[in-house]
């Protein structure tokens, strides 16, 4: 049976998916854009390689911290776009004002100097070495015995 097309390609598509995706607090209904920071991590012999995909940010938009062994990647972006006649009245005016973030465990033995990164054709390219988590020495603790 065909569905008019005011319901879409797929009903039922968008019905699920409503109630599959969590909204997050204080946007009834709101949906995760996929569609930015998709990310390909690879393992290699030293380490693992991110791929994040970020069109639209450029080096200067995007910032690596490394905190309590979590790596956050977050870009943010700001544009206006002023288009004025001869007059000084506007014709268009348009804002943009976006950021994003994610973040990935990559171990608390990890430091920021063993972390390198690179910005090409919209790709950040985040390298992240193997680091073992060094056994703990048990340190003896005696207790004096008095007498």
């Amino acid at each position: 049976m065909l569905m008019p097309s005011i319901f879409g390609e797929n009903l039922f598509d968008d019905f699920f998916n409503d109630f599959m995706v969590p909204a997050k607090p204080g946007f009834a209904g709101a949906r995760p854009y996929n569609g930015l920071m998709k990310t390909d991590v690879k393992e290699t012999d030293t380490g693992f390689q991110l791929d994040i995909e970020m069109p639209g940010y450029g080096k200067e938009d995007v910032q690596a911290e490394l905190k309590n062994g979590y790596l956050t990647i977050s870009a943010t972006k700001k544009s206006e776009n002023d288009e004025k006649d001869k007059n000084g009245k506007y014709l268009r005016r348009e804002r943009f004002y976006g950021s994003c973030s994610r973040s990935f465990y990559v171990g608390k033995q990890v430091t920021e100097e063993d972390i390198k990164a690179k910005f090409e054709n919209g790709i950040l390219i985040v390298t992240v070495p193997k680091k073992e988590d060094q056994p703990k020495v048990e340190e003896k603790k005696y207790i004096p015995i008095e007498g």
